[in-house]
């Protein structure tokens, strides 16, 4: 396995850092070479030209049988066995050699089959040369320096509009849709966007149009419900009054079904809007979830692993367990378990289990289990996760490996205060 690197490398501000310095690096190696190489190839040049004719006052004494300027000679030692050889084949020839450790251009021509050297000190031009490289290096190292800081600065103003995008975009996946990103670059038309502004805006478009159609969705929903109110009481009443007998039966099962249904559209909304109020207190976790069986009228089978006080709001926390409860029963299979132990109480059948959309999704409205339509409207398990997501607990849901649904709900941890004595609740 390739080892991980740490989180930090995927950022854009290390990224573009290192993109810098790559580019930076590559531009004054480049530089740097055109420089040393043209910088090398004059003084080389002038050297040579210097040593060539020195060479040449040489070669006319020397024909011309007078002495030989200083520094010149017939194989002077120290003349490079290269240059030597060409010089005795009949060819004129230069040459950088170190002589005593000193940096000297050599230049030979042949005479009588011995070679007629000379040599000039090379060293300063070396010198040159080599403070040259070192200024070359030394401007690259502070010009990568100064872009990288630049670099840097600017890059990290961009990550930083990026993360409070982002930021922004996270607030309303969790249901916060007043979040807006309010980049002061939307807010003048007369001045150009960049990429980042651009995507501001389109965020804070999308969050307004959204926020405006659940909105409206959620008035929608409290005003169908309260509507079906009164012509639903109205309705149980006038069926009470009905004659005894199957019909009348159906008549007043549907009424009943029809107001659960308007009931929990009305709690559904409330859930959207965010206005419930938690009204939390200790509470042994057993005896509620035993006083919740038993007001389900199920024969659920309870086991108690771990008992203890939570802190939370009852009611809320009595809906969502009897929700579980009554999914269980009307989706699945006997035998239904509710387990206790400690913050986490499961809720587990023997049926065919969640379907697919539901565990990897979660809770959908108005859609259940293919096949089973008619048992429910599919606000169950919505209503369910909604109060426990109120009462800061986790809801979660998956199929047991040898069959069956589970729901798993993990109160939040218990409190550091004492709990109250026995039967104070």
């Amino acid at each position: 396995m390739r080892p991980r690197l740490p989180a930090w490398t995927a950022s854009l501000t290390w990224k573009s850092a290192c993109f810098i310095v790559i580019m930076c690096c590559a531009l004054a190696a480049v530089l740097g070479a055109l420089v040393h190489v043209e910088v090398t190839r004059q003084t080389v040049a002038t050297a040579r030209e210097k040593a060539l004719g020195k060479l040449t006052e040489a070669s006319r004494a020397y024909e011309a049988g007078e002495g030989l300027p200083p520094e010149t000679g017939l194989d002077l030692p120290g003349l490079p066995r290269e240059l030597r050889a060409l010089a005795v084949s009949g060819h004129r020839g230069t040459m950088v050699a170190d002589l005593d450790g000193r940096a000297t251009m050599w230049a030979a021509a042949p005479a009588d089959g011995r070679a007629l050297a000379t040599a000039i000190d090379y060293s300063q031009s070396a010198r040159t040369i080599s403070g040259l490289d070192n200024a070359i290096i030394g401007s690259s190292v502070l010009a990568i320096g100064g872009t990288l800081l630049l670099g840097a600065f600017a890059v990290t103003r961009v990550t930083r509009r990026l993360h409070q995008t982002a930021l922004v975009a996270r607030r309303i996946s969790t249901g916060d849709l007043d979040a807006r990103v309010d980049d002061p670059r939307t807010k003048n038309p007369s001045r150009h966007q960049d990429e980042v502004a651009t995507v501001a805006g389109a965020l804070d478009t999308m969050a307004a149009s959204l926020q405006a159609k659940l909105l409206s969705e959620q008035r929608f929903t409290a005003d169908v419900a309260h509507e079906l109110r009164t012509p639903l009481t109205g309705l149980q009443a006038a069926s009470e009054l009905l004659p005894e007998g199957r019909p009348t039966e159906l008549v007043r099962e549907r009424v009943r079904t029809m107001r659960q249904l308007t009931e929990d559209l009305l709690e559904i909304s409330r859930l959207d809007s965010g206005s419930e109020k938690v009204e939390a207190d200790l509470h042994r976790l057993a005896p509620l979830a035993e006083r919740v069986v038993r007001a389900s009228g199920t024969a659920t089978e309870i086991v108690v692993v771990r008992d203890l006080y939570v802190e939370t709001d009852r009611r809320r926390l009595e809906r969502v367990l009897g929700n579980l409860v009554a999914n269980a029963h009307k989706h699945g299979r006997p035998p239904v378990t509710l387990t206790v132990d400690g913050p986490v109480v499961t809720v587990r059948d023997h049926g065919d289990g969640y379907p697919g959309y539901l565990v990897a999704h979660g809770p959908q409205r108005f859609r259940t289990e293919s096949g089973v339509a008619a048992k429910g409207h599919g606000l169950g398990l919505t209503i369910a996760l909604g109060q426990a997501e109120v009462i800061g607990a986790r809801l979660l849901f998956h199929n047991a490996a040898d069959g069956g649904a589970v729901a798993v709900l993990v109160l939040p941890a218990p409190p550091d205060r004492p709990a109250p004595p026995d039967g104070a609740r």
